[in-house]
């Protein structure tokens, strides 16, 4: 069985699946159920949006049993007896708390989210000896360097990314197989937290001017390859730090690629600066993410920018239809 722990965030939830039929799979979905923003009033709608999601992606496979289960993931005792109960093979833990202005100031929250949730999982999946896929992020690093390789040292300049960071150092200090993955600027469809792309797509469908950085240079992960790629890891089982991310490039020229690739006006799109942003907590300068180790493991293209945006297009067309 795999269990895949999730918040209100873009990873996709989707692509979980075998090209090969050789047995039932259980997916247990674990969707962190907390009373905070929008996410308690919008969880049945969630929950229906992801299973509606899933089941079209698996339509064709009809090898995937689908549970869902609603948790309040920082309730350490419940996810733990959960693992325990269950005992899953692997463990897919994506759920964190990821608003970085709102980490920075409901600290305590994030902290038990991202932090003490992830050594619950780690604690569990040590005594049932699953293997651990830990979804991170490149904010853990400070963003003076940028092309960031597996090896370099982090040293993140927010709370949101000190609380991915120590929740690696949990995940690498057990003895457990792992993978942590570091991701960077997931965009896609579906349901969760709005992402730059899609609000990009959505100002610029409606008409409306829209403002870019071009002092901040990411490298945007589509969540569907990143799910793909995490689908890789399941059967592969690789050891250790992998970053799976896009190209390098500023915000400011990914919404022009956005634009173009929707056939949407361009022109709409207005440079500004870091400086201007009336940010609580400070962000990485570039926090772009060197994928070389990674694309010598994995099939899949998540690193191509012109796929990724080509996936893009064609899912959020399908979507607003």
């Amino acid at each position: 069985m795999i269990l895949v722990s999730l918040y209100a965030i873009t990873i996709p939830y989707a692509t979980m699946r075998k090209d090969r039929v050789e047995s039932r799979i259980t997916v247990e979905v674990l969707v962190n159920m907390v009373r905070h923003q929008r996410c308690l009033v919008r969880k049945r709608k969630f929950v229906s949006e992801i299973k509606k999601t899933i089941e079209l992606d698996l339509f064709r496979k009809r090898l995937i049993i689908l549970k869902f289960v609603g948790l309040i993931l920082f309730m350490d005792k419940n996810l733990e007896d959960l693992i325990l109960k269950t005992k899953p093979e692997i463990i897919v833990h994506a759920a964190a708390y990821t608003d970085v202005d709102g980490c920075e100031v409901n600290k305590e929250y994030a902290w038990k989210v991202n932090v003490n949730a992830t050594r619950s999982v780690v604690r569990a999946a040590k005594i049932i000896k699953s293997y651990l896929v830990y979804v991170s992020t490149d904010y853990v690093f400070d963003g003076d360097k940028g092309y960031y390789t597996e090896e370099d040292l982090p040293n993140p300049i927010n709370f949101y990314g000190l609380t991915k960071l120590i929740a690696e150092e949990h995940v690498k200090a057990s003895d457990l197989l792992y993978l942590v993955i570091r991701p960077s600027a997931i965009y896609g469809t579906g349901p969760g937290k709005l992402n730059f792309a899609t609000f990009i797509a959505n100002r610029l469908s409606e008409g409306k001017e829209v403002k870019a950085l071009v002092d901040q240079f990411v490298s945007p992960t589509l969540n569907t390859l990143l799910a793909r790629t995490i689908v890789e890891a399941v059967e592969l089982k690789p050891i250790g730090v992998f970053h799976v991310a896009g190209e390098r490039m500023s915000r400011y020229d990914f919404a022009i690629e956005v634009a173009e690739a929707l056939n949407l006006p361009r022109e709409l799109i207005r440079k500004t600066t870091m400086d201007e942003m009336k940010w609580r907590a400070r962000r990485p300068k570039d926090s772009s993410l060197n994928t070389v180790k990674a694309r010598k493991i994995f099939k899949t293209k998540f690193f191509d920018n012109k796929l990724a945006l080509k996936i893009f297009a064609e899912e959020y067309r399908s979507r607003v239809r």
